[in-house]
């Protein structure tokens, strides 16, 4: 079964050695470039996508627009992307050692950052990869709020991580 990985693991490619990617920096952070007029009434956060070469050779890579797909809450909304303030690695040779960054700018409803959902299908040398998902949220809720949340009603994703650490804990110092 394939499962998802949390928002800053790393996600290496079998079929391309030493390349590696991952989802990081997850948080509410305002757009530099100043807010998309269709975002009124959202909540702006950002990501981080690292691709980092560990092998031996280059490889050209691109992480452009509709490489990146952007899920909140449990029912898997999608979040809106303000490609104006993101910054993408478009056409770029990493080399040995060496890494590249792309920063996305997104937003969605408060209740529904908890839980956030990031697909990346990464291009490298024209190929592309398959498509690897980090999950995570942000924190700003711990408990829904109002009548119309995407929290889930035990809570959401932070108070079923909490649970599941604490019922780990229990059963190893039983």
């Amino acid at each position: 079964m394939y499962e998802p990985n949390v928002v800053g693991d790393w996600q290496e490619y079998d079929e391309h050695a030493g390349l590696r990617v991952r989802v990081h920096r997850l948080e509410a952070a305002e757009p530099p470039r100043g807010r998309d007029d269709a975002a009124a009434g959202l909540t702006y956060f950002s990501l981080r996508v690292t691709v980092e070469n560990r092998g031996s050779r280059s490889f050209g890579i691109h992480l452009e627009d509709g490489q990146i797909d952007v899920r909140l809450g449990p029912d898997g909304e999608a979040a809106f992307i303000d490609w104006r303030n993101s910054q993408f690695i478009e056409g770029f040779d990493v080399y040995p050692l060496r890494r590249a960054t792309a920063v996305l700018y997104a937003a969605g409803p408060d209740a529904c950052l908890s839980q956030v959902d990031v697909q990346i299908q990464l291009r490298v040398e024209e190929e592309w990869t398959d498509r690897r998902l980090w999950t995570g949220g942000i924190g700003l809720h711990e408990e829904p709020v109002g009548a119309h949340t995407c929290g889930t009603r035990d809570g959401g994703l932070a108070h079923q991580v909490s649970n599941f650490l604490r019922d780990q804990a229990e059963e190893g110092t039983a």
